[in-house]
């Protein structure tokens, strides 16, 4: 039988590390696959909100101007953390309440990772819809109106004059949403989600070792924001080209 480790030493912190029953590696793994989950699927569903938003900011209709403003405004004048909160436990009351209108009783359990993704999509599309409203903005009136001039249609134009240069100005403004997002991820631990940081705060409580797991979600988190600026940093070279730098 293999001898324990050393509390100390770098044997030790390796072994706290290894996959299987003996370590925490496979679960901090997982963990991480899940952060990575949650963000990606925010992300997708942020972008829905923030581009339907922007679009709402932007019209000459006041009522959608009005929802637009009123979205941002509400969303971004709340704490995350009370986001959550108010998604995960008010789909619970929403859909007892569905339940008992056609008979249903009992309480009903919400998927932590469904109220998740729609507290951190919601929170991600309404700072979204600020950054494509002003990329919007940022693209001149007047190559619209040629295009409308020369006798495109509408949808045409938005989808091959508005939206790439639009892209190009919102794609800076994108990338910090998305790193601030990868951080709003640990958020969801509250509500026991088992993400990133859930399964650390889950090894240190076992092993009483809570700056090394911390330091080692540290490093997860950093590993994921290095690969996404890299990441970043390609799309936004891929969306200027051909552009003129001054």
């Amino acid at each position: 039988m293999e001898a324990a480790a050393e509390p100390g030493t770098i044997a030790y912190y390796l072994d706290l590390l290894r996959i299987g029953d003996q370590g925490w590696g496979d679960e901090l793994l997982a963990g991480l696959l899940l952060t990575l989950q949650l963000a990606l699927c925010s992300v997708a569903l942020g972008l829905v909100f923030g581009l339907a938003g922007a679009a709402a900011k932007v019209s000459s209709a006041w009522p959608l101007r009005a929802l637009g403003g009123a979205y941002t405004t509400t969303i971004r004048g709340i704490p995350e953390l009370l986001t959550l909160f108010l998604i995960y436990y008010g789909l619970q009351y929403a859909i007892q309440a569905l339940f008992g209108l056609f008979g249903g009783s009992g309480p009903v359990a919400v998927n932590g990772f469904a109220a998740g993704v729609v507290a951190l999509s919601l929170v991600f599309g309404a700072y979204a819809t600020e950054v494509f409203r002003g990329a919007i903005l940022a693209v001149p009136r007047g190559q619209m109106e040629a295009a409308r001039a020369l006798g495109m249609a509408r949808s045409v134009a938005v989808r091959r004059i508005l939206v790439p240069q639009m892209w190009r100005f919102a794609l800076p403004g994108l990338g910090n949403l998305w790193l601030v997002l990868i951080k709003d991820t640990s958020l969801v631990s509250v509500i026991a989600f088992s993400e990133l940081m859930r399964q650390t705060d889950v090894a240190r409580r076992v092993t009483k070792e809570p700056f090394f797991f911390f330091a080692v979600a540290c490093l997860g988190y950093l590993a994921i924001t290095g690969i996404s600026t890299l990441v970043l940093g390609w799309a936004e070279r891929r969306a200027g080209r051909g552009v003129r730098r001054a």
